[in-house]
């Protein structure tokens, strides 16, 4: 066993549980390992490298403002924040813009946010706010997060839970109409559920809920943590359907794969609810991260990342949609953000990303188990893709054993 892996395993908590390759190197879409074995990053971190490993100018970015200035907390201004906030709003249509470090925290910010606008604004009696999410959804891990899930693992041992969530079936509008009363806050939805199994709605879906949300003084609010950034082929999911939301979350790719940064942003009477000493984050909006984060917003855009995006990922689903194999329920997906969902009784999702493994594919099942998750970086090139699809086609259609056990080529 790799010494890497068994320091891990003695002094880690066991709350992930990694395919067996220790990395050690990056460089656009490739990693290499400690063996020197390169592989194809299909999955991206989350999508969190949607421009690639050590993206030479997010590195220069970040080398440049380590230099200068780190952490001072918002106890001050710095030349970074502002500039680096000031691009979000323009490139997203929203007023203002809240820094903080994980996607978890901005989805609490919009959370925190919604409540308040519910009291301050709405005029709905005070702790009687209730916010409306999917089932299927995955918004993060913080305990009011999971309070929200419909997922038995995410909630088992973690309660009691925070009161105020009402859950409804994902992509079904009647529902989320029949579930609004006086005192919904907000609908938080993911444009595509991502872990819950990427999840596409049909066409309109998104356009239908702001419209209902809008009639019914309802905030929506998007979490586009996984979806956005040009990951779909439109720099937001939302724009796929047209929308604007009243309030949207961001983050993954926001820190270029270098450091974690994330924002809820708004409208201004959603965002004017917080006074200082409201809310807040040490590290959330420090220059490094926001030196980094407008270099990332600019790559996308100056590199046209969603239009990459859009262009490929219809190609790979064209692709993925003719394979013939009963180990394959269905391909879907939209841009660089793909699911092939597994038929468990034939193998596992795990067992089927152990064999891309071995075959120089990086890529993971979502926290359902039965959907092998394609994520590849933005910058990924038609020829690279397609080197890829070989291989992962190749494994779909080898021939497959009648159990969904994990084992493949000796491993369990």
């Amino acid at each position: 066993m790799s010494q890497a892996i068994d320091l891990d395993r003695r002094y880690g908590a066991r709350n992930y549980a990694p395919l067996p390759v220790v990395l050690t190197r990056g460089e656009g879409i490739y990693v290499w390992d400690e063996n020197g074995r390169r592989y194809l990053d299909m999955m991206g971190a989350y999508s969190a490298l949607s421009h690639g490993h050590r993206h030479p100018r997010l590195v220069r970015a970040l080398s440049d403002q380590v230099g200068r200035l780190g952490a001072t907390s918002r106890a001050f201004y710095t030349d970074r924040l502002g500039p680096f906030l000031k691009r979000a709003c323009e490139l997203t249509g929203q007023d203002r813009a809240l820094p903080m470090n994980s996607g978890a925290e901005a989805v609490e910010t919009a959370l925190k946010a919604a409540r308040k606008w519910a009291y301050t604004v709405k005029g709905v009696a005070p702790d009687k706010a209730e916010v409306i999410a999917c089932e299927g959804n995955f918004h993060g891990r913080t305990i009011a997060i999971v309070g929200m899930s419909s997922v038995a693992q995410y909630r088992d041992g973690f309660g009691p839970f925070p009161a105020g969530f009402r859950l409804i079936p994902y992509g079904d509008t009647a529902a989320l109409e029949a579930a609004i009363t006086a005192n919904t806050a907000a609908f938080l939805v993911e444009p595509i559920q991502g872990e819950g199994g990427i999840n596409v709605p049909a066409d309109g879906y998104l356009a239908a809920c702001a419209r209902i949300c809008k009639a019914r003084n309802v905030l929506l609010i998007c979490d586009e943590i996984q979806t956005g950034l040009g990951r779909t082929g439109r720099f937001l999911a939302c724009e796929h359907d047209g929308v604007r939301p009243d309030g949207l979350t961001l983050g993954k790719a926001l820190g270029g794969g270098l450091v974690p940064v994330s924002l809820f942003l708004a409208r201004r009477d959603v965002m004017d609810v917080f006074t200082p000493g409201d809310h807040g984050s040490t590290f959330g909006g420090n220059p490094i991260a926001a030196a980094v984060a407008t270099e990332a917003l600019n790559v996308i855009v100056e590199e046209n990342l969603p239009a990459r995006a859009a262009e490929l990922g219809a190609h790979a689903l064209a692709k993925l949609k003719k394979v013939r194999s009963p180990l394959v329920r269905d391909v879907r997906g939209k841009g660089l953000l793909i699911g092939i969902a597994i038929d468990t009784a034939v193998a596992s999702a795990e067992a089927v990303c152990h064999r891309l493994l071995d075959h120089g594919i990086l890529a993971k099942d979502t926290l359902r188990k039965n959907v092998v998750r394609l994520a590849p970086p933005l910058v990924i090139s038609r020829s690279e893709v397609d080197w890829a699809l070989e291989r992962i086609v190749e494994v779909l259609e080898a021939r497959w054993p009648a159990s969904g056990g994990v084992a493949v080529g000796g491993r369990r």
